[in-house]
C-alpha cells in the first residue's frame, strides 16, 4: 500500500462514579495526528463524529502539511453506525478523504487493536481515579509518550495483516 494512513480507535474507561471517559485518537506511522475527549454524556453519533472529522482534518493540515497538499493520507475506521452513516460518507467524499474500509468482523487489522488498547490498558488497568480529569490527564500521557518508532512498526504490522487479507479473498484469517 502507498501513501500514509490514519487510523482511528475509540478508548473508554469507568472510574468510580460510573462516568464513561470516551477517547477519540487518530495517528499513522508518525505519532498521534489528534487525539480529543468526548464531553461527558455525548454519543459518538454522525453529527459528533463529522465535527470531530473536521478537527482531524484541521490537525492533518497542521502536522503532516506535505500529506495534506498531495492528498497522501488515507483514514481507516471500523464500521460503528456513525462511522458508516451517508453524512459521514458525504463529507469524506466532500473532502476528498480517501478511506480503507473495515471488513466486518475483522478486527485484528485495527491498528489500535496492535499499539493504543495494549499500551492504555497497561497504564491504566488496576487503578482507580478519583476524577474523570485524572483518567484523561493519565491516558493523554500514555498516548503522547508511545514512541514514534512503535507507530511505524504498528503500521508495518498492520500492511502484514491486510496482505493476509487479500490473499485469503477476505476471508477471516
Amino acid at each position: 500500500m502507498e501513501g500514509s494512513h490514519v487510523s482511528a480507535t475509540k478508548v473508554g474507561r469507568q472510574v468510580r462514579n460510573k462516568t464513561k471517559v470516551m477517547l477519540l485518537a487518530f495517528f499513522d506511522s508518525e505519532g498521534i495526528v489528534h487525539h480529543e475527549y468526548a464531553p461527558d454524556g455525548q454519543t459518538i453519533n454522525k453529527e459528533f463524529y463529522v465535527e470531530v472529522l473536521r478537527r482531524l482534518h484541521e490537525s492533518v493540515r497542521r502536522k503532516r502539511p506535505e500529506k495534506w497538499r498531495y492528498g497522501d493520507w488515507i483514514l481507516h475506521h471500523d464500521n460503528a453506525p456513525a462511522h458508516t452513516s451517508h453524512l459521514v460518507q458525504q463529507f469524506l467524499a466532500k473532502h476528498g478523504t480517501a478511506q480503507l474500509q473495515q471488513p466486518p468482523y475483522s478486527p485484528d487489522l485495527a491498528p489500535c487493536d496492535f499499539i493504543l488498547f495494549p499500551r492504555l490498558k497497561k497504564v491504566l488497568k488496576g487503578h482507580r481515579f478519583e476524577a474523570t480529569e485524572d483518567v484523561k490527564r493519565n491516558s493523554t500521557k500514555t498516548l503522547l509518550d508511545i514512541p514514534k518508532d512503535e507507530f511505524a512498526k504498528c503500521f508495518q504490522q498492520w500492511q502484514k495483516r491486510w496482505a493476509k487479507y487479500v490473499a485469503a479473498e477476505g476471508n477471516y484469517v
